[in-house]
């Protein structure tokens, strides 16, 4: 999995994951943020994701 270069607002995360998953990143992105509202602490997950997964490489 990486973070996606193309569909990418903040770091790519949901991009990514949107990529991997099939679905649009749109959709991906409201999930998250409907899931943020809940109590947990979601940002940490995504500050970790951006961390720890590595960006697409270039396609040249």
């Amino acid at each position: 999995m990486y973070r996606s270069r193309e569909h990418r607002i903040l770091a790519g995360v949901c991009g990514g994951l949107a990529d991997k998953w099939g679905l649009p990143p749109t959709l991906v992105r409201i999930v998250w943020l409907l899931l943020s509202l809940l109590p947990g602490p979601m940002w940490v997950a995504y500050v970790l994701m951006w961390v720890f997964i590595p960006e697409e490489p270039k396609k040249y």
